[in-house]
């Protein structure tokens, strides 16, 4: 194996690089990176999902979502609502449906392209190793 300090550089690069392709194209969609996450996010759970969740599935601190999630409300994209205790779930209102529709769902076209052009196979392993690899650091920041 080579070096794996080499290797984790590379894939640091890597990742760094993907977020910032993904940052271009929110600009080139008129939104912050934090808004685009969180359409997008809203996207996958078909226009509802908890708060926390929005929070955990882009790796956004709460108070970054928040303050997204704030402007989204004031522009009636959004609304929040209560949902027991502390907690409060996300609705994409029509209008916020319309932008997710022009911007969040073309970027998941554009990933779902990507990904039917690559063989079935790769994928899947692709995934699977992406996994691994999430799981394994969870596991190692147990130790931390």
């Amino acid at each position: 194996m080579k070096n794996p300090g080499s290797i984790i550089k590379h894939f640091n690069l890597l990742l760094g690089e993907l977020e910032g392709v993904y940052h271009d194209i929110s600009l080139k969609m008129g939104l912050s990176d934090s808004v685009s996450r969180i359409l997008y996010t809203l996207c996958v759970f078909d226009g509802r999902c908890p708060l926390s969740m929005i929070c955990r599935q882009t790796g956004m601190s709460k108070q970054t979502v928040n303050s997204a999630m704030r402007k989204l409300e004031e522009q009636g994209l959004v609304i929040l609502r209560a949902a027991g205790g502390k907690n409060k779930e996300v609705f994409l209102t029509d209008e916020g449906a319309g932008l997710a529709d022009r911007t969040a769902r073309r970027i998941m076209e554009m990933e779902n392209h990507i990904l039917r052009s690559w063989k079935e196979e790769d994928v899947q392993r692709y995934m699977a190793l992406t996994e691994e690899f999430l799981e394994a650091l969870r596991r190692k920041m147990q130790d931390l």
